[in-house]
């Protein structure tokens, strides 16, 4: 599951070819759900950088606390508000990295998961519209989660989709049939994320200081020699 992201400061004009950004990439080292979050989403077929509350909020929802902010890859068609979105409301949420926790006998031991190189990652989402008034209107998003591959399997069971810059176009495409869209949702290719332990000060999701991102240990990464 992803419960909090890490977002520094982007090279959006190399983020994705042609991306459109009218506003700032909203930045944070420890971004929790429901608040508002950076999405990338097709307008005209144009990609285009937006803000987005990050919890799904379908119109009929009742309970804000009740938005979820992570979607299951696998069960997308068996809740409305997820299948709905899949079909022609997908997004990328670019980030820097993604918070896990690892249980320890007496505490979990956050860490965070990076690209190896330390480079941008585009996850998988969802997102819907909510108008308040003829004029005013309200975005929402999710993430999608996955099964994790063997290097993050000993912090956690699920994580976000992560879609290469080569895919991003074919994702964000409402044209793009549900069957390849699918296709693209696996768990990370083992050579592309490192992990590294933090500061548990992240725990609490009102510390907003870099800090939180930084590495209390050395970064594990896969070699390709572990597969043999």
């Amino acid at each position: 599951m992803a419960g909090r992201l890490h977002i520094a400061a982007l090279p959006l004009d190399g983020l994705l070819p042609g991306l459109k950004a009218t506003q700032p990439l909203i930045t944070s080292p420890n971004r929790a759900p429901r608040t508002p979050v950076s999405i990338i989403r097709h307008e005209q077929g144009t990609p285009c950088l937006a803000t987005a509350f990050w919890g799904l909020t379908p119109p009929w929802l009742k309970v804000l606390d009740h938005a979820p902010h992570c979607a299951r890859a696998e069960s997308l068609d068996e809740r409305a508000m997820f299948r709905d979105a899949f079909t022609a409301r997908r997004c990328l949420l670019p980030v820097s990295g993604v918070y896990v926790w690892k249980p320890q006998p007496r505490m979990k031991q956050p860490f965070l998961v990076t690209r190896a190189d330390r480079g941008p990652l585009l996850l998988a989402g969802l997102w819907c519209r909510y108008h308040t008034t003829l004029t005013h209107y309200n975005d929402s998003t999710a993430l999608i989660t996955v099964p994790v591959n063997q290097l993050l399997a000993p912090l956690t069971d699920r994580f976000p989709a992560i879609i290469s810059p080569e895919n991003a176009d074919r994702w964000l495409s409402p044209d793009t049939p549900q069957e390849r869209a699918r296709a693209l949702l696996s768990p990370a290719p083992l050579e592309l994320l490192g992990i590294f332990p933090v500061s548990r000060r992240v725990n609490d999701p009102s510390y907003q200081d870099w800090a939180c991102g930084r590495p209390t240990g050395n970064m594990v990464r896969w070699h390709s020699e572990q597969e043999t």
